[in-house]
């Protein structure tokens, strides 16, 4: 019998898609993946596992997340399940980790449902595809944080072997 997973993502310039393509490639028997922001229909007991991804965009938790996890808490709950975030500032070790992170903290206060395995990682900083306002705030943000703020170059600040762990760690469950 195959496994068959359903996969969530939000992704807002696609680094989130990206890390959720990467791991359903590692993930044994067949991946479903579904777009949030799409708004799915979904019939939980077609599914043996969940894996959500969403990305943190100006500080903020998406809306669709939220309110997709809380809706579906019992379908989730009953699934072996895992959830990560994400976000720029897990680039910074001490906040790539779920324990420490004000983001996966915050998701944790407004979500009903607290999937069994967490991860954050780091996103990527890509100034080529910001408008003129996004440039702004994001050099502004990344000043504070200390981070790069040369919008000359695009940055993948990923960490893909802890995402190959984790998708490793998600496939065990």
């Amino acid at each position: 019998m195959t496994i068959k997973t359903l996969i969530l993502y939000s992704s807002v310039d696609g680094q989130t898609l990206k890390i959720i393509k990467r791991m359903s490639a590692s993930i044994a028997g067949e991946c479903c993946l579904f777009d949030l922001d799409a708004h799915p229909e979904i019939d939980f007991s077609e599914y043996d596992k969940v894996l959500i991804g969403a990305s943190i965009r100006y500080g903020k938790l998406r809306k669709n997340l939220l309110h997709f996890v809380n809706t579906h808490k019992a379908q989730l709950d009953l699934l072996p399940n895992a959830f990560f975030l994400v976000c720029l500032t897990a680039r910074k070790p001490e906040k790539a980790n779920p324990a420490n992170n004000s983001y996966m903290a915050k998701f944790d206060q407004l979500s009903s449902w607290q999937p069994r395995l967490k991860g954050v990682f780091a996103g990527a900083l890509l100034y080529s595809r910001y408008n003129w306002w996004q440039t702004l705030i994001i050099q502004l943000i990344m000043k504070i944080t200390g981070g790069s703020t040369d919008t000359s170059v695009d940055i993948e600040l990923t960490d893909w072997s802890k995402v190959d762990l984790f998708s490793k760690n998600f496939s065990a469950l």
